[in-house]
């Protein structure tokens, strides 16, 4: 049985619900027989990856969907890292951020791998195949020199799709290469409406202040909307202005550190909030944003003199979290100065 946001998500460009500026240009660029590289950027669940996905079928037909998951194994020349890898006879996604420094070694391999099968097809448009790159503003900088390297060179038979966040991470030379697309954040109405039928196509009535209480919680992100909406309905509280929307475990976990950040700076304490960083890591959330909902929760609960540097010290790991590659250490830095700003506050009064 499978999730609501799972099972309602539009499989085609015609059922996309919003942004149809954007949906007519994705048909027409679907239609033209042939793709450039893409870098597709926006916020986290504001769809990305299911324009993609219905791009492609709209290109390959319904042979993308039959898809089949790989753990493949790449030599690094030091070690071996693997990698699970999706793919079809059309497409292959995949992060090569995940295994760190060593995506250099998986980003050429694969581009190699897929470069030298040549796709054999009477339709014009299917004559190529496409990898996904979701991450893609994760990859280290000698990966993307690699991607810049390959792109043009593999034309003829491989297109790249690169899925960010930002595109301020990927290097000029890539983007330079590549057909921007920008996915905005669906707009509170638009994500209400979605809500209220998705909860319709269920058989339950939601009401509007719980669907306005949903977006507001969900900081526009419609996956993690869907998901809470199928909690509230499953409780029986879709239409009780007073239910209580849950929040993620793992953003309750990050807001019981914080809180447990301010309620004492001490080596110990310090030392305790290094395993819960561990912890977090290790459920595979991701450390920038594990010091971005770190930061807010800080901010809402510091004393108003320390926020503005809260949030300049916040900026300043973000980005030492992405040049460098121990996050756990940038992590216990941020806590620590986080923990002597506190201390110098208190100090001072």
């Amino acid at each position: 049985m499978s999730l609501w946001v799972d099972r309602y998500r539009p499989t085609s460009l015609a059922k996309l619900d919003y942004h149809d500026d954007l949906t007519t240009r994705l048909t027409h660029l679907s239609a033209s027989g042939d793709l450039p590289h893409l870098l597709v950027t926006g916020e986290s669940g504001s769809g990305r990856k299911t324009r993609v996905m219905a791009m492609l079928r709209e290109i390959f037909g319904p042979a993308v969907d039959k898809a089949k998951i790989d753990v493949k194994s790449f030599d690094t020349g030091t070690r071996k890292v693997d990698l699970p890898i999706v793919s079809s006879n059309y497409h292959l996604e995949m992060s090569p951020s995940d295994v760190g420094n060593q995506d250099r070694f998986v980003v050429q391999e694969v581009i190699k791998e897929v470069a030298q099968s040549q796709q054999i097809d009477a339709n014009a448009a299917r004559r190529f195949k496409v990898i996904v790159i979701h991450e893609a503003d994760n990859l280290s900088r000698d990966a993307q020199a690699g991607l810049r390297r390959t792109m043009e060179k593999y034309t003829a038979n491989l297109r790249l799709i690169l899925v960010c966040n930002s595109t301020t991470r990927i290097i000029a030379p890539i983007r330079s290469r590549c057909l921007l697309v920008r996915v905005p954040s669906p707009s509170k109405q638009n994500m209400i409406a979605i809500l209220t039928a998705t909860a319709a196509k269920e058989r339950h009535t939601l009401s509007e202040a719980v669907a306005t209480n949903i977006v507001n919680k969900s900081d526009a992100n419609l996956r993690r909307a869907l998901l809470m909406l199928e909690v509230v309905c499953t409780k029986g509280q879709a239409n009780d202005p007073a239910a209580e929307i849950p929040l993620p475990d793992w953003q309750e976990y990050i807001h019981n550190l914080a809180d447990f950040i301010l309620a004492d700076q001490s080596p110990q304490r310090l030392e305790a909030a290094r395993k819960r960083f561990y912890e977090l890591l290790a459920h595979a959330i991701p450390a920038s944003v594990i010091l971005q909902f770190l930061a807010m929760r800080l901010m809402a609960k510091a004393p108003e003199p320390l926020q503005q540097d809260i949030i300049f010290e916040a900026a300043e790991f973000d980005h030492r979290i992405q040049s460098g590659t121990k996050a756990i250490f940038h992590l216990e830095a941020f806590t620590a100065k986080v923990m002597s700003l506190i201390n110098g506050y208190h100090a001072s009064m």
